[in-house]
């Protein structure tokens, strides 16, 4: 194995697999996508180190354990078409490829989803699907999915995403204010919407019409 396949294998062990995320299918997409390569050359020694790292305009690629662990609340058995809110780097909707059959990321900053953009494509993710768009609000065109993972916290759930789940669906995102928030993951109990609250975690805030309306709100 190459330096950093070695360090992924460290990171899955020691960061995930440690922590109670044992989905052998998870484990496996967290060991094949080269996180470095999702990250700004100066910071690629950090890449597999256990917290996040800036991507540049204000965001951030999630710590690796977050990212394995919202990644398996999904439950995914390969054949569901899913929804990504926040792509960022694209690193998130990386591991979402390996595990579905068609992945659709959402990105307000522009220049951050031609970035992921590229980056999927030069790496073969040939499933993903970026899109520039206001993520609050889903990416109806698309719409129903399976699973859809929101990757930036929001002040409450964004109504429209629910709209555009299957009834059988899953949906995970952080919910709270600017500095924590909870993580949920919703499902339907008998034809009713149910938010599960897991853990406290801290995300940068979902921008748009569902989210916050500025940096400073």
């Amino acid at each position: 194995m190459d330096e950093y396949a070695i360090r992924r294998e460290r990171m899955v062990t020691d960061q995930i697999l440690r922590r109670g995320v044992t989905d052998p299918a998870v484990l496996q997409a967290m060991r094949a996508v080269p996180r470095h390569a999702f990250i700004p050359q100066e910071l690629r020694e950090s890449a597999y180190g256990d917290y996040p790292l800036p991507i540049g305009s204000g965001q951030t690629i999630s710590q690796p354990f977050i990212v394995a662990y919202m990644t398996s609340l999904l439950d995914l058995n390969g054949d569901e078409k899913v929804l990504e809110v926040g792509a960022g780097s694209g690193y998130q909707a990386a591991v979402l490829s390996l595990l579905t059959r068609e992945v659709h990321t959402t990105e307000l900053i522009p220049q951050l989803a031609a970035r992921a953009a590229e980056t999927l494509r030069n790496l073969g993710y040939d499933n993903v699907i970026v899109h520039q768009s206001d993520g609050s609000l889903g990416w109806p065109p698309c719409a129903p999915y399976n699973a859809i993972l929101v990757t930036a916290s929001a002040p409450k759930l964004p109504a429209p995403l629910l709209d555009q789940l299957t009834p059988d669906g899953r949906l995970v995102l952080p919910v709270g204010g600017r500095g924590a928030q909870w993580l949920e993951l919703w499902r339907q109990e008998n034809g009713v919407w149910q938010p599960e609250q897991l853990m406290p975690v801290a995300f940068v805030p979902l921008r748009g019409a569902h989210g916050w309306k500025t940096w400073e709100d």
